[in-house]
């Protein structure tokens, strides 16, 4: 669901904004959603690639926490 927010921008970044949303054929404010969701996805897969690496650094050093694969026994 959509919320409406307010974001002061100075007087420069504003024209270098709304000359891209011109650029584009878009308003202002659809320029401002789509930037707003590009970063979000960008910051949303940063944390997933450190929990990842971190989950990978933690198994390197600690192998016996590993699963077994299905069918297969642990080692001993």
């Amino acid at each position: 669901m959509a919320v409406p927010i307010s974001v002061r921008l100075d007087d420069d970044v504003r024209e270098v904004l709304e000359a891209e949303a011109a650029a584009r054929g878009l308003p202002l404010a659809t320029l401002l959603r789509h930037l707003a969701a590009d970063a979000a996805r960008d910051v949303r897969r940063a944390r997933i690639r450190a929990a990842s690496e971190a989950v990978g650094r933690h198994v390197a050093v600690e192998p016996r926490r590993r699963r077994p694969r299905r069918g297969t026994r642990p080692s001993r």
